[in-house]
């Protein structure tokens, strides 16, 4: 037998992560047994922690794979900063299409971050706040509030991004999109001025 290529082995690995990340979503990251598991991603329960070292560090993956697209997102706010167009506007926009490639991280992020060990939730809030603060520039580049009320407002900022799409889905994509920028800019002016 041909040995299989690493486009496709990837392709497998991919393919897996997606079937147990909707497992997780469906289900609930505590409600889905290692056997059960194994079966929905198409390996053996032994084969399956040659894949995944455990259930939790999947979940972390997923959650830490999210992070860094938020991450992303910022940078794509600084692009639109540097060409005098509003750093929020674009933020909305990249976290409603992040949000509509993904839902099934952001349920998961939300719902069974819970389900981490204390290391991986410490490592992930790290990474929040790191991706909180490079909001911070973006959303309120003069703004002449304390430093703690920049942060506070910052942590709303992020979680009104990666929650409101979710909320607003039932709604047409533009009405959606339009409602979500009038929420976060309007909040943003009077607690910013």
């Amino acid at each position: 037998m041909p040995p299989v290529n690493a486009a496709v082995r990837c392709a497998n690995f991919e393919e897996r992560r997606d079937r147990a990340m909707a497992l997780f979503a469906e289900k609930g990251f505590g409600q889905v047994s290692m056997r059960e598991l194994a079966a929905h991603v198409g390996l053996t329960a032994g084969s399956l922690y040659h894949h995944f070292p455990s259930k939790q560090d999947l979940l972390y993956d997923l959650i830490e794979e999210l992070y860094e697209e938020l991450q992303a997102t910022l940078e794509l706010g600084r692009r639109a900063m540097a060409r005098g167009s509003s750093a929020l506007s674009c933020l909305i926009a990249a976290h409603w299409q992040l949000h509509a490639e993904r839902p099934l991280q952001f349920r998961l992020a939300e719902r069974d971050f819970c389900c981490l060990n204390e290391e991986q939730q410490a490592r992930l809030a790290s990474l929040r706040k790191r991706y909180e603060a490079g909001l911070l520039p973006l959303i309120a580049p003069q703004a002449k509030v304390h430093r703690e009320a920049l942060m506070a407002t910052a942590h709303v900022v992020a979680t009104l991004l990666n929650q409101l799409p979710g909320m607003l889905q039932a709604l047409p994509p533009e009405q959606g999109l339009g409602l979500m920028e009038s929420l976060l800019k309007g909040g943003l002016e009077r607690t910013l001025r």
